[in-house]
């Protein structure tokens, strides 16, 4: 008889719980049972596990083995609990030393052969672990997820690529069979954003999308077809400032849940494009394990909607509350999950369906009551959480054959980078986030700016909201013209932002 204790980690949304798993030996008919709420793929670990000691030269026990994966409410998925099974079944039959076991936490799936292959999440379990306040220990996976999870600063990273090089760690005193650390190396950006010099005309446009960079805005393009509206929402990463290390930590953990993390985007601004009939499970999350939405993958990124109306209206719908609070709780019958979406969304969509409302050049052949309906597939209440509606008119022939030689984005990241500067100096967070109240200290009108408000929003018939956005929008403007104050010069730009939708004729 014999009974091992090591350590690994579960995921629930962001979150890695640690993760207990007891391996018992016991006499009587040869068993191998795994308890502790395990799915499909955990349990499924016991013929791998069983060939991957056999063909490292390893006995597989003749008795009855239990496997307790604790807590036991916790529910457990995916193969990574098939290195620290293995290495119990070993210390629990005394073929490996548990001297050392308590020190370390494990994860990796194994081949039949012994070999470890690459997990999911390594980076979000390897910061779980430095940031808990309970007893740190070493972390043990595979060495693909190596450079991932050692990303995380102090964290104690050790690549193993077989089974047996993870056992002889533990078996021998030689520094030759131990494991090497693994140390952060410096990541090199070996990307760069499409820039906006090669954005011809559309000064209006260009100077909507510096607002929104400099204020964390939302914003809807809407113009006909090839009028540049997708060009300049790729290029709008490129005008952000450049990521905190909190934040390309978050981006990076939650794209390591996907499986979609790229060492070599490290602190690159995400740009998430889902096409028009991606679900609303794809969008902002789900699953029975659940899983991050493109809401999350995009957090402290873009989330470019093209095609508006062509999304499902219920798909649309899901996205109003994620813009307003920052984060998205999945709710299932066993487990409540919440992502992060701290994204800034960038929607574009043409007047009407044939796409040439209100072109210079071509005419419109859709109906009023077409326009309307292909208009009204974007709800009031989503329309009112969108901060900016910025026109986009169709390039004449005379800016089409003109070089592009606009602004490059570095002269407007500049600006952006100033304006954000004031903004976390003065409330530490940036304008699009700011609270009613303190909307009412950081934008008091003086008495011709109340004056002009007053009237935009008879005429207009805003909501409590959209009044809140413009001064918002309003606060911004004033800081890309270094102003302390909101004038009614500022006011009157961030009032064109909130026209609607123009009517059908």
């Amino acid at each position: 008889m014999g009974l091992a204790v090591l350590r690994s980690r579960a995921l629930c949304g962001l979150e890695a719980p640690v993760v207990s798993v007891e391996v018992h030996l016991a006499n009587g008919l040869p068993a191998f049972t795994i308890v502790g709420l395990a799915e499909a793929e955990v349990r499924e670990s016991r013929e791998r596990v069983r060939a991957a000691l056999q063909n490292s030269g390893f006995d597989f026990p003749a008795g009855r083995v239990t496997v307790n994966l604790a807590p036991a409410d916790l529910p457990k998925e995916s193969g990574r609990f098939d290195l620290p099974i293995a290495l119990g079944i070993l210390a629990a039959s005394r073929q490996l030393s548990c001297a050392e076991l308590d020190r370390y936490e494990f994860a990796g799936e194994l081949s039949l052969s012994g070999e470890l292959r690459p997990i999911r999440a390594a980076l979000a379990m390897s910061h779980a672990m430095q940031s808990s306040g309970t007893q740190r220990r070493a972390f043990i996976l595979p060495a693909a997820n190596a450079a991932e999870a050692a990303l995380v600063s102090e964290a104690e990273i050790y690549p193993a690529s077989t089974l047996l090089q993870v056992c002889a760690h533990f078996s021998s005193a030689s520094p030759e069979t131990r494991l090497v650390r693994m140390r952060a190396a410096p990541v090199a950006p070996s990307w760069q954003y499409p820039d906006f010099s090669e954005v011809r005309g559309q000064q209006q446009a260009r100077r909507a999308m510096e607002i929104a960079a400099a204020g964390g805005h939302s914003a809807l393009m809407v113009g006909p077809p090839g009028a540049g509206k997708s060009m300049l929402a790729n290029r709008l990463p490129g005008v952000l400032p450049p990521m905190t290390n909190e934040e390309a930590m978050q981006a990076a953990a939650v794209q390591s849940l996907s499986g979609s993390f790229s060492i070599a985007h490290w602190g690159r601004r995400p740009f998430r494009a889902p096409h028009h009939t991606a679900s609303a499970a794809a969008l902002v999350g789900g699953g029975g394990v659940p899983r991050p939405g493109e809401i999350s993958l995009a957090s402290h990124g873009v989330l470019f909607l093209d095609e508006l109306p062509e999304f499902d209206r219920k798909v649309l719908e899901a996205l109003r509350e994620p813009l307003e609070s920052g984060q998205i709780t999945i709710s299932r019958a066993a487990r409540q999950t919440v992502f992060p979406c701290n994204f800034q969304l960038i929607a574009a969509m043409n007047p009407c369906p044939c796409g040439y409302q209100g072109h210079p050049a071509r005419a419109c052949r859709c109906t009023p009551d077409s326009i309307a309906r292909y208009q009204g597939k974007i709800s009031g209440p989503l329309l009112d959480r969108i901060d900016m509606l910025v026109p986009v008119a169709a390039l004449s022939a005379e800016d089409m054959l003109q070089s592009a030689t606009g602004e490059p984005s570095s002269a407007i990241a500049a600006r952006v980078q100033q304006a954000r500067e004031v903004q976390q100096q003065r409330q530490h967070k940036t304008n699009a986030a700011l609270s009613a109240g303190e909307l009412d200290s950081l934008c008091a009108p003086d008495d011709s700016t109340q004056s002009l408000l007053r009237s935009a929003m008879e005429r207009l018939q805003w909501s409590a909201r959209a009044y809140h956005r413009v001064l918002r929008l309003a606060r911004t403007i004033a800081d890309l013209d270094h102003c302390a104050r909101v004038a009614a010069s500022h006011v009157s730009e961030a009032i064109q932002y909130r026209r609607a939708l123009a009517a059908p004729q």
